[in-house]
């Protein structure tokens, strides 16, 4: 008894129905795309499906920009502090540029060769000591709105701690270096 007289239609009996062809079984699968040596690349049912998939690539294009704007640069609150780090890439640094007229601290991170670094842990303490904010860059350029006062900076790369003691104003923004030999 042969796989067709069960009822059932197996690849041995799809392959005698397509004349030979070996990879004719494939094309009665629905919905999917296969490729096939005579015909280049074919989609069963294109008609019914295509509107769906062009939909669904579309939509889902349109919110890659908008999910890295989301997670890009964003604003951020702790206590006092706002805050905001970032810098790698031109259009990063156009937004950080952008926003630094509203901070009056601006942190810069790299190696002593030049090479900016990110993932530098970030402490900023006032004049007592009690530490206001304790976060980690994520990128060479980190920008804070501190009221005016004495502050103590505390920037870590790979377990090497560089400390500065500052003062910052209301308005104007300060910018301080922070350099590493090495990571």
């Amino acid at each position: 008894m042969g796989t067709r007289e069960m009822g059932k239609v197996g690849r041995r009996d799809m392959t005698a129905r397509s004349g030979g062809d070996k990879f004719g079984w494939l094309r009665t699968i629905p919905c999917a795309v296969f490729v096939s040596y005579e015909k280049g690349i074919i989609m069963k049912y294109s008609e019914t499906f295509m509107p769906a998939v062009v939909a669904l690539l579309l939509g889902a294009a349109t919110l890659v920009p908008f999910a890295n704007a989301i997670s890009d640069e964003s604003v951020q609150t702790a206590g006092r502090v706002s805050y905001v780090s970032g810098g790698v890439g031109t259009t990063s640094i156009d937004r950080l540029s952008s926003l630094a007229k509203d901070f009056n601290l601006k942190l810069v991170f790299a190696l002593k060769s030049g090479d900016y670094v990110s993932d530098v842990k970030v402490t900023i303490a006032d004049a007592a000591g009690k530490p206001l904010l304790d976060t980690t860059s994520e990128g060479p350029w980190f920008l804070a709105k501190l009221p005016a006062g004495n502050y103590q900076i505390v920037a870590t790369l790979a377990g090497k701690a560089e400390k500065r003691t500052i003062a910052v104003g209301a308005a104007k923004l300060k910018t301080i270096d922070f350099r590493w030999s090495s990571e």
